[in-house]
């Protein structure tokens, strides 16, 4: 639908042969778009014979033409030789594609990550995703080259079937409930099969009732299509791609993602505030000039997927040398408040590989939180436009940080200006009075400095929570305290559980304190069962964190 619009009328119509104009267009997703191709009906052959991509019926020509549009999109046949499965992929999609890699996760010999990489993968098949697999060829005599059991090393296999094959006869076969993860792949030259267990012939098949083998479509021909268990597909496989198609209609059935599409640019420039190519974590001295992009994880806990796609210099050779530049992320839990920039270095609670392929991916539960992706080529200095796309399962209000510090505007001088920055970092409380009939209790702190307040989500059945979150506040009277309230979570009214107030010095850099609660207003002195862990930076300089 989405590569081939509008396929009917484009179609011959022996009925109305006036009609052909010899064009044909096609579509592909090149950097966060749908774009048209447009070509001629003129195929390469020998001997009257298509030299590339063919079926094997002769009067069927529509892969022959996709395959010639996109090699238009790259500029020529040869372009396409070789290439990343996992970028053709996207191209055909618009989906993300995630690499697996078999042998570093230790697929083969760990059970618990083998089935739950399986139900990984039958997931991405159920929802019509497009998987790819191969056998790493480590020289060049390696590539294409036949292993014993039917396998090629080096060659790109089609996963067309993902299941759960239930093993035995009749009603025993049901009652038992005995199944076998199976996958089943195509050599895409249509012959040379797995010749192992579970191949076409072998006796295996005897254990699978009839219906059950006429339901997986088992044939015994040399087609190219054979089925594997899924322990020996990791003992042979080194490679996986899954390419998600990513649904964000509300009206599906399957989950439904939200997605968010930053475009951006590695731009170098002499001024510190100004650049935008610090390279990657290991030149602390220009990381954090990067791009910088903040986003909410509103859940307790969510998966979050990161793709970032840098913009192909291979489709374009005049433009370079074709090479694309080392790229990856890192993600920092920040201030539940930030809207400026990062200056200084918060905790790092993910990060992708580098690598000079188009696109670097990244799956990650993250807790309920605010973050910044900081997206980067390995070295500094180099230049680049990259599509940074964040998916969700809530709106994560995705958006670039700009600005350094809160600009200063007429009314500045009249209303005051931020003279401190104080990050405020909640760390933990210890031994809070206990609310229901069983002692338990759900906090939650506030903190509040000159009108702005932030809120931590709320911990359950806990008196002693570890809340680990952090406020960012721009202060204008430095002499005001800082309110650090928690409450107990309930149905109807949240009640009061203690307090601190506390102040800031800049002289002193950083200061961890540990405090014990409160009462409110006239009642201050009143001592509260508990205690609070707070940790204070607080600078002159606006930019410092």
């Amino acid at each position: 639908m989405r590569v081939i619009p509008d396929w009917k009328e484009q179609e011959w119509d022996t009925e109305k042969p006036d009609s052909y104009a010899g064009i044909f267009h096609f579509r592909f997703w090149r950097f966060g778009e749908w774009v048209d191709v447009v070509i001629d009906d003129r195929l390469p052959t020998v001997d009257n014979q298509l030299v590339y991509c063919h079926s094997n019926d002769s009067n069927e020509f529509w892969s022959a033409m996709v395959e010639k549009a996109y090699a238009k999109v790259y500029g020529c046949y040869e372009a396409l030789d070789g290439g990343n499965t996992a970028d053709a992929l996207v191209d055909f999609t618009g989906g993300v594609s995630e690499p697996v890699d078999l042998l570093e996760g230790q697929m083969a010999t760990d059970e618990v990550a083998r089935n739950q990489l399986f139900e990984r993968v039958l997931k991405v098949h159920n929802r019509d995703g497009l998987i790819s697999c191969s056998i790493r060829a480590t020289t060049i005599e390696d590539m294409e080259a036949r292993l014993d059991c039917g396998l090629v090393k080096g060659h790109a296999y089609a996963v067309t079937d993902v299941r759960k094959v239930r093993l035995g006869h009749g009603l025993l076969a049901f009652f038992k409930s005995e199944k076998l993860q199976m996958i089943r792949m195509r050599n895409p030259w249509g012959e040379k099969e797995w010749s192992g267990p579970w191949s076409d012939s072998s006796e295996e098949w005897n254990k699978v009732s009839k219906s059950e083998r006429e339901k997986l479509g088992v044939t015994v021909q040399d087609d190219g299509e054979f089925w594997m268990t899924f322990d020996d597909f990791c003992q042979y496989f080194t490679d996986i791609i899954l390419c998600r198609l990513i649904n964000t209609s509300y009206l599906s059935i399957h989950k439904t993602w939200e997605e968010e599409v930053m475009r951006g640019s590695w731009v170098h420039r002499q001024d510190p505030l100004r650049n935008r190519s610090g390279g990657c974590i290991n030149h602390k001295a220009t990381f954090l000039q990067n791009p910088q992009y903040v986003f909410d994880v509103k859940k307790v806990e969510d998966e979050v997927l990161i793709c970032l796609q840098q913009k192909e210099k291979r489709a374009t050779p005049k433009e370079g040398k074709g090479e694309n530049l080392a790229i990856g992320f890192d993600i920092h839990r920040v201030e539940l408040n930030r809207k400026y920039r990062m200056h200084s270095a918060q905790q790092k609670v993910a990060g992708s590989i580098y690598i000079n392929s188009r696109c670097v991916f990244l799956r990650k539960e993250l807790q309920e939180g605010r973050y910044v992706i900081i997206p980067t080529t390995f070295d500094p200095g180099q230049q680049g436009d990259f599509l940074l796309r964040v998916f969700t399962d809530v709106p994560s209000d995705c958006k670039e940080l700009t600005l350094d510090d809160p600009p200063q505007t007429c009314w500045t001088g009249m209303c005051g200006y931020p003279q401190l920055v104080t990050q405020v970092h909640v760390m933990n409380a210890e031994g809070l009075q206990g609310q229901e009939s069983n002692g338990a209790v759900d906090p939650y702190v506030i903190i509040t400095c000159e009108g702005e307040r932030v809120r931590s989500p709320v911990h359950k059945d806990t008196r002693c929570p570890n809340f680990d979150i952090k406020g960012l506040f721009y202060r204008k009277k430095p002499k005001e305290g800082i309110h650090i309230e928690i409450y107990n979570k309930n149905m109807i009214v949240d009640t009061f559980l203690g307090q601190v107030i506390l102040f800031s010095d800049p002289n002193e850099r950083q200061e961890q304190h540990t405090l014990h609660l409160r009462d409110k207003g006239s009642r201050q002195d009143n001592d509260l069962p508990g205690t609070l862990t707070v940790r204070l930076i607080t600078a002159t300089a606006l930019t410092n964190i």
